[in-house]
């Protein structure tokens, strides 16, 4: 990782998302639903009015320049810290883990490890094929297409972090073929495997099989991707 640390690095990609965007009101607007900041309260930390923001994302105002996408922004970063610092530690760690934040949303290590059953019913999951295990150390939560696209097996093996004792969760699957194929290059195995935004009626013919033959557990859910997130850092 450079040495400008999460925090710069973090805001020097906001703010090139932003300023090469298309449409910067929209992008603003995804990081700032992102770091679950409203638009009062970054206004607040702005000192401007809530219509300030509201304008930028709805492209009512003319789009930002440089200087206002900068104060946006360090404006979101500072209301981040306050809270402890959630979403630039998260960045962190996925960089130091050697992804891009586009492929991989988090990766997390668990003080102590925890009941996958209780993974389950925090993500309201749904097992399809369960494995000799009950306990994980960790998670990654892995954007299923880019990952699949863009990453070797040996940076697919990365995505287990410290432990293979761990959940990886694939979103944006719409039968779960893919990913599931694509762990059977990858030894060993991770412990439990989720694949979100489907149900089990569409979930792949074999892939419970696989699951099995292969020796992990499986599940599926269609919680939100934010409350999903939100639920896996409130594991700690």
């Amino acid at each position: 990782m450079s040495g400008r640390g999460p925090k710069r690095e973090l805001a020097e990609k906001i703010a090139g998302e932003v300023t090469l965007s298309n449409d910067p009101g929209s992008t603003l607007r995804k990081w700032r639903t992102d770091f679950d900041i409203s638009q009062t309260d970054l206004a607040a930390e702005l000192e401007v009015s809530s219509s300030v923001i509201s304008d930028y994302e709805s492209g009512r105002r003319e789009s930002p320049g440089i200087g206002v996408v900068g104060r946006l922004v360090e404006g979101l970063l500072a209301i981040d810290e306050r809270r402890g610092s959630e979403r630039i530690r998260q960045y962190g760690r996925v960089l130091s883990a050697g992804f891009e934040s586009d492929v991989v949303y988090d990766l997390r290590e668990y003080a102590t490890s925890i009941s996958l059953s209780r993974l389950y019913a925090d993500l309201e999951a749904t097992e399809v094929a369960s494995s000799g295990t009950d306990r994980v150390s960790g998670h990654t939560v892995i954007d299923s297409i880019e990952a699949i696209t863009r990453l070797s097996s040996e940076e697919f093996f990365r995505l287990y972090g410290q432990s293979t004792n761990r959940v990886l969760v694939f979103t944006g699957v719409t039968r779960g073929e893919s990913p599931l194929v694509a762990l059977r290059v990858v030894n060993p195995t991770p412990n439990a495997v989720v694949l979100h935004g489907i149900d089990e009626d569409d979930l792949w013919d074999h892939a419970a099989d696989l699951a099995r033959i292969d020796g992990y557990s499986l599940a599926v859910t269609n919680t939100p991707l934010d409350d999903m997130l939100e639920h896996l850092v409130s594991l700690e």
